[in-house]
Formats: structure tokens, sequence, C-alpha cells
């Protein structure tokens, strides 16, 4: 089952976010993810505009999600993101079979 990763941030160095940008997308296609959307701009259909970045990445399952995260390459570069910015990194799994009456979590 597909598991989502959302990340928002606010990039304070762009030159050192580079160096992250650069890597990731080989790391991400490695363990069978791939980008949903990656910086593109957003638009706040309510409430106030968001100006920070947003990238959304598919993984087939939580084993390839978790590799690509502790996989060695990738934490390395992480470094450059964490010294470039400031984030909140969201993993999202899938829920029941709620679709025809959602039961929210509150």
């Amino acid at each position: 089952m597909p598991v989502y990763v959302v990340s928002m941030m606010t990039v304070n160095d762009a030159e050192t976010y580079s160096k992250y940008t650069a890597k990731t997308p080989a790391l991400i296609k490695k363990h069978g993810g791939k980008f949903l959307t990656r910086g593109q701009p957003i638009t706040s259909m309510e409430g106030t505009n968001y100006a920070g970045r947003m990238v959304i990445l598919e993984f087939p399952d939580q084993a390839k999600l978790d590799a690509w995260y502790n996989d060695p390459e990738y934490q390395s570069a992480m470094k450059f993101r964490q010294a470039a910015s400031t984030m909140h990194h969201l993993l999202i799994q899938p829920g029941n079979d709620t679709d025809e009456a959602p039961e929210p979590n509150l």
C-alpha cells in the first residue's frame, strides 16, 4: 500500500539547499519513490497563503520509504537540507476503507 511524505519547508540558504536537491531525485527513484509535486506554486483555496516550499513524495510501501530515509547517501544529503531550511516532514499512511463514511480523527 503506498505511503506519502509531505515536506513543507522554508529555505533560508538556497545555495546550500541546492546541494540537497541535486542528490535527492536519484535517491528517491533508487527506492521506488516518485515526486508528486516538487516545489511548484501553491494556491491557497482557503485561509492564508502558504509561502514556503512543498514537496510530496509517494513510495510503494513503508519498507521502501524506510530504506530511502535510512540510506546512508540520503542521510548525508539531508545535512544540506537541515543546514539550509526549517521543515515539517510528515509521513501520511493510507487509512482503512472509510471513503464512504469517513471517521474524523479529532
